[in-house]
């Protein structure tokens, strides 16, 4: 006898842990904020600065461009493949996202005031490529922005391909870094307010349910 297929609809679910995330990603920019209120980089930072910033000059071709994956340009790209793929929550989340990180990246600059590394820390960094020695530096936009991608993204994917959007975050703050645009507070911090804006967001609109599997017989 033939069994009929029948595809399910999705499950949305709203999890615990992104109550728990979003504090934890509150938590950190809070501390972040009280540590460079005076518009300081302090010993222990300045060094993991120059630990990232000081390696070698060849892996310039590959930092630059990867970095640049926190640009706002990038999210409107993701936005769209996740409407080709017809997942729209996630792309409404994604929109919501581009116009939170816009607003809440300017409420903490308002707050609190930090300069670039070569002002912040001095000119004897390296910056590469088009980085300016001055402006504000605290936080990275482009830490803010690839994180809360990552989060919105991730429970879209299967199994270990989860892991995927976090690594590309991962080496985006590494490379802010490296090419001398950011402080480490200010890619972690960044990063733990796109973590607030990407748990929220999970919370407001929905996650796919995991999908387990199932003995038929």
């Amino acid at each position: 006898m033939e069994r009929a297929h029948t595809e399910t609809a999705p499950v949305w679910v709203r999890r615990r842990g992104d109550v728990i995330t979003a504090a934890i990603g509150f938590v950190v920019l809070a501390l972040g904020m009280v540590a460079v209120r005076n518009g300081t980089v302090t010993a222990p930072e300045e060094s993991a600065f120059r630990a990232v910033n000081d390696l070698p000059g060849a892996l310039y071709p590959v930092m630059w461009p990867w970095q640049q994956l926190g640009t706002l340009v990038f999210a409107p790209l993701v936005a769209v493949v996740a409407l080709v793929l017809r997942r729209y929550r996630l792309a409404a989340a994604i929109v919501v996202a581009i116009v939170a990180k816009l607003a809440l990246e300017r409420v903490v600059k308002t707050l609190v005031t930090r300069e670039r590394p070569g002002t912040s820390i001095g000119l004897d960094i390296e910056t590469r490529g088009d980085v300016s020695v001055r402006g504000e530096s605290f936080v990275s936009g482009h830490a803010l922005l690839i994180t809360a991608l990552a989060g919105l993204v991730a429970p879209y994917l299967p199994g270990r391909w989860k892991i995927a959007p976090w690594c590309v975050a991962a080496g985006v703050l590494i490379g802010r870094v490296y090419v001398g645009a950011h402080n480490p507070l200010d890619v972690v911090c960044g990063a733990a307010l796109g973590i607030v804006i990407a748990s929220c967001l999970n919370l407001a609109f929905g996650v796919p349910a995991e999908r387990r599997a199932s003995q038929t017989s």
